[in-house]
């Protein structure tokens, strides 16, 4: 009897299925802990990692745009925006600018890397045990790195300063520059920006400019050596007649002075000493004419010197560096109506080439009233490499010329009224343009 009530108890208890869930749960409390820690320990490196992306491409194309020594300063300026400081919190950013680029080419490409750890908490019941340490405990490294390149383009100036002073302007606002500008040094423009689409420096720019540039790559001067093709004057020059300065001083010769009418040039043509214009002569150089002036200036003296319909004429000064002669255009009138209004040669050893101080020239080189006094239409490259000069008018293309002007200077200043006009057109001019490159817009790479 008590057998079989004990077997009846045994046969319930067997049908019994109350608690059984819970026995269950309990043996899989474990593994759904551990699945849902990993989960939310997942999500966190993935949002934390995202974060460091985020920084890392943000701070990567503050480096590529700063393009300077200092790029890693506002690299690492711009990830602390974000919330990561190198050195803080266990982050580390490391940072290049020459990273090689996806291209598999160049290693001119910019980088950063941003890293740190994160510790293990629910992860670890699964098994999982990280892949670094943290104060001697297992933790999980995250990184994120960015690459971006700062590409570079051509870019063609009309004004050119090679030596240390630079471009400076004063009452820029009323300059009207349609064409782009640069120093081998600085540039500062007071009061406006000149105008100028783009103005650029190889040291700091200071307001020139609607886009300014800084630490741009400085122009390396390719027309110094059109030095060698100044020709050899067959009659050396032995006395320099100068103007008149006094009442008893000699006149100028016959030959120094252009009458008042047409002058046929052709082929190298040579003026000892000052070169002055009674009238307003016309050019004619339908091959391309060549004027050395030796020791001595073009003064317009009041009148125009003009080329005629496709004719072309460079003007070159050469000479010593004694005395006191003076190498350059002027005008010792002052008079509205002078006006050197010439194209130059589109062809041959001086082509694109309208004036030419030789660069061994370093004394009476300087030009105080350029595009004023007197006044300049121009087609072609004006070359004043020792020259200070101060451009007080506007320089307009010749009358029987393309729109084509470059002027490339030692130092300039440029007053309220000065300005240059377009000059989009000195490929058929027979100019090659100064020209550098200019950093272009950064982008992410990778």
């Amino acid at each position: 009897m008590a057998l079989s009530s004990v077997w009846k108890h045994v046969l319930r208890l067997r049908r019994d299925q109350r608690g059984s869930v819970s026995v269950i749960m309990g043996v899989l409390l474990v593994p759904l802990v551990g699945a849902l820690g990993i989960g939310f320990e997942v999500s966190n490196w993935y949002l934390t990692a995202r974060s460091m992306q985020n920084a890392a491409d943000a701070a990567v194309l503050a480096a590529a745009t700063n393009g300077g020594s200092n790029y890693d300063v506002e690299a690492k300026g711009v990830a602390a925006q974000y919330g990561f400081v190198d050195g803080v919190n266990n982050i580390s950013i490391a940072l290049s600018n020459t990273a090689a680029c996806p291209d598999g080419v160049n290693n001119n490409c910019y980088s950063v890397t941003i890293s740190g750890f994160k510790p293990l908490l629910l992860s670890q019941i699964v098994g999982y045990s990280g892949d670094a340490t943290l104060n001697g405990a297992a933790a999980k490294q995250l990184a994120s790195s960015a690459i971006a390149n700062h590409p570079s383009q051509l870019m063609d100036f009309c004004l050119v300063s090679l030596g240390p002073q630079g471009i400076r302007s004063n009452g820029a606002p009323k300059s009207s520059m349609a064409c782009n500008t640069m120093s081998n040094a600085g540039s500062t423009c007071n009061g406006g920006d000149m105008g100028a689409p783009i103005g650029a420096a190889a040291n700091m720019n200071k307001g020139c400019g609607v886009a300014q540039y800084s630490n741009v790559p400085p122009i390396v001067d390719t027309y110094a050596a059109l030095a060698s093709n100044i020709p050899t004057n067959p009659t050396p020059c032995g006395s320099y007649p100068q103007e008149p300065t006094h009442t008893h001083d000699p006149a100028l010769p016959s030959s120094n002075q252009w009458l008042a009418g047409s002058k046929s040039l052709s082929g190298n043509n040579f003026v000892c000493g000052d070169l002055q214009l009674t009238g307003d002569v016309t050019i004619d150089a339908p091959a391309g004419g060549v004027l050395v002036i030796e020791n001595g200036r073009l003064d317009t003296n009041g009148h125009s010197i003009t080329t005629s319909d496709g004719s072309g004429l460079t003007v070159i000064f050469t000479g010593s560096n004694a005395g006191s002669y003076v190498h350059a255009p002027t005008d010792s009138t002052s008079s509205s109506t002078s006006k050197i209004d010439i194209a130059a040669p589109t062809t041959g050893p001086w082509k694109g080439v309208a004036i030419y101080q030789d660069p061994a020239l370093t004394n009476g080189v300087d030009i105080s009233a350029a595009g004023n006094s007197p006044a300049w239409a121009i087609t072609g490259l004006v070359y004043l490499p020792n020259a200070s000069v101060t451009l007080s008018g506007a320089v307009n293309k010749a009358g029987f010329g393309a729109s084509c002007f470059a002027m490339v200077v030692k130092d300039v200043i440029v007053n309220g009224t000065g300005m240059i006009t377009p000059t989009g057109n000195c490929i058929p001019a027979g100019l090659g343009m100064p020209s550098t490159t200019l950093p272009g817009r950064p982008k992410l790479v990778a």
